[in-house]
């Protein structure tokens, strides 16, 4: 545990210390609906070049292996695989490294449409429906990931970010999975700068 947390401390730094410092461009406050994983969502500016999102919804997960007490059954949905409908909390805090380079070559870079790298908290709660046993209703994944987010026409809104992730629940399982992705389609809510 302590040798992921310092994984997760080193990523930290190395974000910070990359991200762009002087410019004149910045990010902005944007209210989202998600559909993937239908929830609602505000990022707000913490930055010229970093962002803090926090969504709330519900999404369909698989089930985290240690977090289960390995009495899954066969899922019409999925065969075999453990998966839940749970509430979520998903906080994330972004730093984007090429809206400079966007601005630039003349791309939108409103909504925060740019590159970046982040720190996420993932919160899953109690069970709505699920074909496994959890062995608390409260889980939690920490992650460090790379993304993009783009904003597309008026409105529409394209996010897509992999990284590695230690989950963990209120029981003291936990476990370290190398390599994650999510993806989400939405639309943005905010008007044009």
């Amino acid at each position: 545990m302590k040798n992921h947390i310092l994984i997760l401390l080193l990523g930290l730094f190395f974000t910070t210390s990359h991200a762009q410092q002087n410019s004149t461009l910045s990010t902005e406050k944007v209210w989202r609906v998600n559909f993937l994983n239908p929830g609602v969502e505000i990022e707000v500016p913490t930055g010229n070049y970093s962002t803090f999102s926090a969504g709330l919804g519900i999404e369909l997960v698989s089930a985290f292996l240690e977090l289960s007490r390995g009495e899954t059954y066969q899922s019409t949905l999925i065969v075999g695989l453990g998966t839940a409908i749970s509430p979520y909390l998903d906080l994330q805090e972004k730093w984007f490294y090429n809206l400079d380079k966007r601005y630039n070559k003349d791309k939108t870079i409103e909504n925060n449409s740019g590159n970046f790298i982040s720190l996420r908290l993932l919160t899953r709660g109690q069970s709505i429906s699920d074909n496994e046993v959890r062995g608390s209703n409260l889980d939690f994944a920490i992650q460090h990931t790379w993304g993009i987010q783009r904003k597309y026409g008026e409105n529409f809104h394209l996010l897509f970010d992999l990284g590695y992730m230690y989950y963990f629940d209120t029981k003291g399982n936990g476990r370290f999975f190398p390599l994650t992705f999510q993806i989400n389609l939405g639309l943005n809510l905010s008007q044009k700068r």
